[in-house]
């Protein structure tokens, strides 16, 4: 592994870090998540359309700049600095990969360069909130409940003589209240041939296309249901939920005999928990890569404000205890983000990477709030901020120490792991 960026590597950094210290400081995030999108349109436009960010990682032949994970975890290291509220994540980190691995030629040349040029966010929608889980970073997803299965809960899908239609209910959906299109995972087969699949919901105002047109025959909707911005697919309710970090905009998805499309062509052979299971283990070394960047903002903000602080008649920062403290959070953020940049090369290591960057970035924003004294304890200013994204962040895709000991599991650190995997996955 060569540790040193490319000359496009760092132009991709640098040129984020100047458009985002311009556009997205702390007055312009606080107003970006009170909006309807909880982002600002306008920026998010100019990062796909200007910089090609939603494009970074996915192929030429679809519009993409066919670069790899590790362009793309440095451009969501440098949106985490500023903890910018965008689709990129829920569209480009979570969703595409799964269309690129599971769609059909049809379904990739249709939704990938509408991902790639940003006029298409999609998010994805797994039955209680697991989100972790599905993604395989606490647990086995091929064990785990997470789906439902054939119990009570989750989301049902049911095909019969007009295509499939979707009934039940997911929580905490990262960007699904204002996203295009719906990744949906659901249960089907019933109890003696039960399986996850994923199926694509249409949900945006758009003149209707060929997946639209598809999901409209087989399901029977008229096209008012997939062209009436109040009401989007037939079915459908979209809550967006009060969260703990408005930067994270969350929704519940309510889904009641609502048409959707399988995402791929056979429903024997597609392995989807594989799949989510590899898109989790990149997007866990992405998600380390954004919180070393909130860690490192959060760090950067706090050495600024004990330059300017004094107490005593000198500055807060001149003082030796002061100096360690900071000491001590430039080597762990050090420490996490080359954990990160090593995870994004090779992503087996993301979860543990997650791991460390999520422990960092509590730590660190916790102590940037001790640091400001008591300034860092008020609503006005940027810390707590910085404070909720850890929790945030750790509610959604850890706890670290599931995601530590889920490694340790498949790493075969523990006797029986077969068992031990089955029970961890169960507990889950």
């Amino acid at each position: 592994m060569d540790a040193a960026l490319t000359a496009e590597q760092d132009e991709i950094r640098r040129t984020l870090r100047d458009l985002l210290a311009r556009r997205a400081g702390p007055g312009e995030v606080r107003a970006a998540v009170r909006t309807a999108e909880g982002h600002d349109p306008a920026l998010w436009r100019r990062l796909a359309q200007g910089l090609g960010l939603p494009g970074l990682a996915l192929p030429e032949e679809y519009g993409g700049a066919g670069c790899t994970p590790t362009e793309l975890a440095l451009a969501c290291e440098e949106t985490g600095r500023a903890l910018l509220p965008s689709p990129l994540l829920a569209t480009a980190v979570l969703a595409a990969p799964l269309i690129t691995a599971l769609g059909t030629p049809s379904q990739r040349a249709e939704l990938l360069p509408r991902i790639a040029d940003g006029t298409l966010t999609a998010a994805l929608a797994v039955p209680g909130g697991s989100t972790a889980a599905a993604l395989g970073l606490t647990g086995d997803n091929r064990s785990a409940p997470w789906s439902g299965g054939g119990r009570a809960g989750g989301i049902q899908a049911r095909h019969g003589d007009g295509g499939w239609r979707l009934y039940g209910e997911a929580d905490r959906v990262l960007d699904g209240h204002s996203a295009g299109l719906l990744l949906v995972a659901a249960h089907t087969g019933g109890y003696p041939r039960s399986r996850t699949l994923l199926f694509l919901v249409p949900t945006e105002l758009l003149v209707p296309t060929e997946l639209q047109v598809r999901a409209e025959v087989s399901g029977g909707a008229s096209t008012e249901a997939f062209t009436d911005a109040s009401s989007g697919a037939e079915g459908l309710t979209r809550t967006r939920l009060t969260s703990l970090d408005e930067t994270r905009p969350l929704a519940r998805v309510e889904l009641r005999d609502t048409p959707a499309v399988l995402l791929g062509a056979d429903t024997e052979t597609v392995d989807v928990c594989g799949a989510l299971a590899a898109t989790g283990r990149t997007a866990a070394a992405v998600l380390a890569a954004e919180a070393v960047g909130a860690a490192a903002g959060a760090l950067e903000r706090t050495v600024a404000y004990v330059k300017e602080r004094e107490q005593f008649g000198r500055a807060i920062g001149s003082f030796q205890a002061v100096k360690h403290r900071l000491a001590d959070l430039y080597v762990r953020v050090e420490a996490a983000r080359s954990a990160a940049y090593y995870a994004a090369w090779d992503p087996e290591a993301g979860p543990l990477a997650l791991a460390q960057a999520l422990e960092t970035a509590r730590t660190v924003a916790g102590e940037a709030v001790q640091l400001h004294g008591g300034i860092g304890f008020t609503w006005e200013h940027e810390a707590h901020l910085y404070v909720k994204r850890a929790a945030a962040d750790e509610l959604l895709f850890g706890p670290v120490h599931r995601l530590r000991d889920h490694a340790a599991v498949r790493a075969g650190l523990f006797g029986d792991e077969p068992s031990r995997a089955l029970a961890h996955g169960a507990a889950v």
